[in-house]
């Protein structure tokens, strides 16, 4: 079946900040330990700088995405939902709904099998800033957040590598200074916990 569908690639940043208190442990525990608070509840953004969906350029748009996991990341049942950049051409936006929701296959395929519940998809305007080391990420009045990297030895930023995490490899360990959801009937303040920064490249159906 999987090579009747489009193909699709994305290549950008992506930015996490979830309710952990301490840094995420699903990214090495790759989901077998459960979040700092039993539970996950988080926001992420995606800056698309290259990518297409059966021949639609998605080049320079931006994603947020809701997330609830309520307990280990393997285990499913995750509840979540889209925010897809209104500039986003109908094709564009069809095709990026099928990739985050897993129809798409290939790198987020694993969203059919974990999310139970797709709490809906809206466009929106979505703006992903970077100043200096700072990323923010905007959804109207949804969500606002902004995460940095956590300052290692002489000032270079803390990387975990190597990492068989299905977002990428390489995890820039972050925290945020600001993180807030009004979106879905949920009302969350994040400011400090812990936040992800990875390099994505990504693609389907395979």
């Amino acid at each position: 079946m999987a090579d009747t569908l489009p193909e699709w690639t994305i290549k950008g940043e992506l930015i996490l900040n979830c309710n952990c208190t301490v840094f995420c442990p699903c990214v090495i525990s790759l989901g077998d330990h459960p979040p700092t608070e039993g539970y996950c509840m988080g926001w992420a953004g995606i800056r698309i700088d290259e990518g297409q969906y059966d021949g639609e350029s998605l080049a320079g748009l931006n994603i947020g995405l809701l997330l609830e996991i309520p307990g280990k990341m393997g285990r499913g049942n995750w509840k979540a939902a889209a925010y897809v950049d209104d500039r986003a051409s109908d094709k564009a936006y069809e095709g990026l709904l099928k990739i985050f929701t897993g129809q798409a296959r290939g790198t987020t395929g694993l969203f059919k099998v974990l999310v139970s519940e797709f709490l809906g998809a809206e466009r929106a305007p979505v703006s992903y800033e970077t100043e200096g080391k700072t990323r923010r990420l905007t959804v109207g009045r949804a969500i606002k957040g902004e995460v940095a990297p956590v300052a290692g030895k002489g000032g270079e930023d803390i990387v975990v590598s190597n990492t068989e995490y299905w977002m990428g490899p390489d995890i820039t360990v972050a925290k945020a200074s600001k993180g807030k959801v009004r979106a879905f009937g949920r009302v969350w303040d994040f400011d400090g916990r812990s936040a992800e920064i990875c390099q994505i490249d990504w693609h389907g159906p395979n």
